[in-house]
């Protein structure tokens, strides 16, 4: 009888599957044989072939990439019924029976959403106006732009901000929407048609008095143009990005910057760390007071902040996240292979739980133990909220998050200085009494059940299992495959600190 349900459901998903298959066959309003040519579908269709731009398949006839079926009616009082199809299931699967070339890539490659899927998101199967049979033209204003029915660049610029003047060129100026490629490589992540700076300069001549002056007159025609500029608006003018160095913001480069020699950028000290200790000798100071440092810290300030201008708070570059990455690359290893990922760490960067400039407590952590964790998730976190750009700050206003950070974030019934509350009210949070032994305690907190940065389940579980019973059968017993190390006696929950139930 146990098995009845499934063969049940079993038969039901067939049927739906088989109306769902009939009804993507449309119903022909005249009958046609299976063996009907080109030039009968022509008779009705004529105006899949007239076009500026027409599919070269129509040219190999209909039933390339059609199907017709006639049903033989075995009443004679009712008409056989003919319906046309797709040869391959999806509209996808078809074009790739000659568009091969356009096949995802495999692993950590990239790919256009409408180009995996859904090829007719974008192109007419038969005849367009369009070059390569684009429904609409990747340029021109939003209503005539294929682009920007997804995307939205260019169209929201602040009052005070700025517009790349080659969005009216078209999209296709500068990305390439069927390019593929590593994720690890900028151009393959934007579709670009060649990275920066290449691709700034087959518009912009650096040899230009105006745009030299502009950057006074700095060797700058290698750099990286992004590292400064955004690409298709700014809240800033001249495209600068958001977050930018207090002297280059206001245009003192000479604080930093000589003139330069041979075609190379001087500077005004020695070396980089000097020039920043110049100004942030308070972070030098403390980087090197610390009692545990961090090995990055000492090197070059360059290495993780931008000197110039970036998208992300604290100058960071390339983000917040490979900051560390290219050191750390246990991480980054953990950031391509696993399936769920801590959005504090690998979204908002590492800066959210450590200090990397060097701390008190071991890794660099912010906080001890569960308060780290709780910072974020209690009912009690209280984080400051900045009036001018509605971004929060935690951690006594030491990190800065984006807006709207914890709309979605739900706390747990769990505060700061509680023994047990999590995942039940009776459950253990931190160190519990063997019953065995009333004077021995056993170590708990977050990560005896959870992993800080990855796992492969929305849980983040030490066991890095979907599920949540290999995890506590760790400690409560269960014969479900996991090695029983914890059960020898008994977990007896200690008492609660200022726990109201």
């Amino acid at each position: 009888m146990s098995s009845f349900p499934r063969l049940a459901t079993a038969v039901i998903l067939l049927v739906i599957v088989f109306f769902v298959v009939s009804a993507s066959a449309g119903r022909h309003p005249v009958p046609l044989e299976t063996n009907v040519d080109a030039a009968k579908c022509l008779e009705c269709h004529a105006d899949k072939t007239k076009g500026k731009y027409v599919h070269t398949a129509m040219s190999m006839g209909c039933t390339s990439c059609h199907e017709v079926r006639v049903i033989r009616s075995k009443d004679k009082k009712r008409e056989d019924v003919t319906r046309v199809k797709l040869i391959k299931a999806t509209a996808t699967g078809q074009c790739l029976t000659c568009h091969d070339g356009m096949k995802t890539g495999a692993g950590n490659s990239v790919v256009h959403a409408p180009a995996a899927q859904a090829c007719l998101t974008c192109h007419d199967p038969h005849v367009s106006a369009n070059k390569n049979l684009l429904k609409k033209a990747p340029s021109g204003e939003r209503k005539e732009n294929l682009c920007l029915a997804c995307h939205t660049q260019g169209l929201n610029v602040p009052p005070k901000g700025s517009r790349h003047a080659a969005l009216d060129m078209g999209c296709d100026t500068c990305h390439v929407t069927h390019k593929t490629g590593q994720a690890d490589k900028r151009e393959n992540r934007f579709h670009l048609t060649k990275d920066a700076p290449a691709l700034c300069l087959d518009c912009h001549d650096m040899k230009d008095k105006k745009l030299a002056e502009a950057h006074h007159n700095q060797p700058v025609a290698a750099a990286d143009c992004l590292s400064c500029h955004e690409a298709h608006q700014s809240s800033k003018p001249k495209l600068a990005q958001r977050f930018q160095h207090q002297p280059f913001e206001s245009g003192g480069c000479d604080s930093c910057h000589a003139e330069a020699k041979e075609g190379k950028i001087v500077l005004t000290q020695t070396d980089t760390r000097a020039l920043c200790v110049t100004c942030h000798e308070e972070q030098a100071k403390r980087i090197e007071s610390a009692r545990v440092q961090h090995p990055g810290a000492q090197g070059e300030c360059i290495a993780c902040h931008s000197p110039h201008a970036s998208g992300y708070d604290r100058l960071m570059r390339p983000d917040p996240v490979k900051a560390c990455e290219n050191c750390h690359a246990e991480i980054a290893e953990m950031h391509k292979s696993k399936p769920t990922l801590h959005k504090a760490a690998f979204r908002d960067g590492c800066f959210t739980c450590h200090d990397g400039h060097g701390g008190d407590r071991p890794k660099l952590l912010r906080a001890q133990g569960n308060a780290l964790c709780l910072e974020c998730h209690s009912p009690n976190r209280k984080p400051k909220t900045d009036q001018d750009t509605g971004g929060v700050s935690i951690f006594g206003g030491v990190v800065r998050l984006p807006a709207g950070y914890f709309v979605r974030l739900q706390p747990l019934d769990l505060r700061s200085g509680d023994t047990m509350g999590h995942p039940t009210s009776l459950h253990p949070v931190s160190a519990t009494i063997d019953r065995g032994d009333p004077e021995k305690k056993r170590p708990m907190g977050c990560t005896s059940c959870h992993q800080p940065h990855a796992g492969a389940g929305p849980g983040l579980y030490v066991t890095n299992t979907a599920g949540n019973m290999p995890l506590c059968s760790r400690c409560h017993g269960g014969n479900i495959g996991v090695p029983d190390t914890l059960t020898s006696t008994p977990v007896q929950p200690a008492t609660t600190k200022g726990k109201k139930r």
